[in-house]
């Protein structure tokens, strides 16, 4: 039914709320961009700002690498086994989604920390997490976690589990089955989540503040810029992050235009 010829006026006012609503979430967006057009060059070339982006990206891709190497497998099992403690495990995933992230970095660095047990055993092997790279990485890793295994998961979901079953009654492994069938048939919502996992990592701020203020990632460094300097000094840089963030956007909707349909039932399997 088309939305203009349709007379509902429980739809025009549902339409005009909804304009509302859109016009709320995209004039902060459009103003800050059209305000501080003339000076994003100013942010393109600052050097503290290209160093801080790049620590966002480097430690973001990290942060995905992880998740995709410790996630991936967690989603499949969640995707095809039904075991005791599967609730409990799959309400826990989305956890680090609800807690405050200034809270998530102040739980990580009590977990972490040179005075803990955890971290002074990491200490004693040369790795730190308070003010470094590594911190950066597990605060990514903790918040985003969830929209990977999630992406994954649904992933999986989408694939009939019978088709793992031929290709083990052909000879092929567990893993093999996995491999060959699996994944490739699941990866385009894999990669979904792993650049949805990026993307949030990269704009991180209340959990890494807390846990390595140092090397500073682009949110920490904007933060620092509109504490010490204002706002008119954060403008552009606020405008190079949305713009970033708006290709990263498009880029997961096109990967993801169409979206993953289960190709059998639970019944079938």
């Amino acid at each position: 039914m088309s939305l203009i010829k349709n007379r509902s006026p429980f739809v025009a006012l549902s339409t005009v709320l909804g304009v509302f609503m859109l016009i709320f979430l995209l004039l902060p967006i459009f103003n800050t961009v059209s305000t501080s057009a003339n000076r994003l060059g100013e942010a393109v070339v600052d050097v503290d700002t290209g160093s801080a982006i790049l620590t966002s990206f480097y430690a973001a891709f990290l942060a995905t690498l992880i998740t995709f190497i410790f996630g991936t497998p967690l989603a499949y099992i969640l995707a095809r086994y039904d075991f005791k403690g599967k609730t409990l495990i799959d309400a826990a995933i989305d956890l680090p989604i609800l807690i405050p992230h200034n809270a998530a970095g102040i739980s990580l660095l009590m977990l972490l920390g040179p005075k803990s047990l955890l971290g002074s055993a990491f200490s004693g092997i040369g790795l730190s997490f308070v003010d470094t790279l590594f911190g950066v990485v597990a605060a990514m890793t903790f918040v985003s976690s969830p929209f990977m295994i999630r992406s994954a998961e649904e992933a999986f979901k989408s694939v009939n589990p019978g088709l793992e079953k031929v290709a083990r009654s052909l000879g092929a492994s567990s893993f093999g089955a996995f491999a060959n069938v699996t994944f490739p048939l699941a990866f385009r919502g894999i990669l979904t989540g792993c650049l949805l996992t990026w993307a949030r990592s990269v704009s991180e701020f209340g959990a890494v503040i807390v846990l390595a203020f140092y090397p500073k990632t682009a949110a920490v460094h904007l933060y620092e810029v509109f504490i010490n300097w204002g706002l008119n000094a954060a403008t552009p840089i606020t405008a190079l992050l949305i713009i970033t963030a708006v290709g990263i956007f498009a880029l997961v909707k096109l990967i993801s235009a169409k979206p993953l349909k289960p190709v059998y039932s639970r019944q079938e399997s």
